[in-house]
């Protein structure tokens, strides 16, 4: 694996578990103020989602490269 193709795999991966971390811990406000979607989360804490996703898919490339370099996986 080459750098391009691991920073891509890198970006696949973090896009995938941010998406899927996004919701976790959304609570929404019962009576928000006019003007703002009744959907918006009170406290989104975006900073901890994406520093959790960082973690997580690092850990997760670590895995992915591992099988890639090694042939852990024969495909073909």
């Amino acid at each position: 694996m080459n750098i391009f193709t691991g920073f891509v795999a890198f970006q696949v991966i973090w896009w995938t578990v941010f998406m899927a971390v996004l919701p976790m811990g959304v609570q929404v406000d019962e009576n928000p103020e006019k003007g703002f979607a009744t959907s918006a989360p009170v406290k989104p804490e975006i900073r901890k989602k994406v520093i959790l996703t960082t973690k997580i898919s690092a850990i997760l490339w670590v895995i992915a490269f591992v099988v890639i370099q090694f042939n852990l996986i024969d495909i073909f």
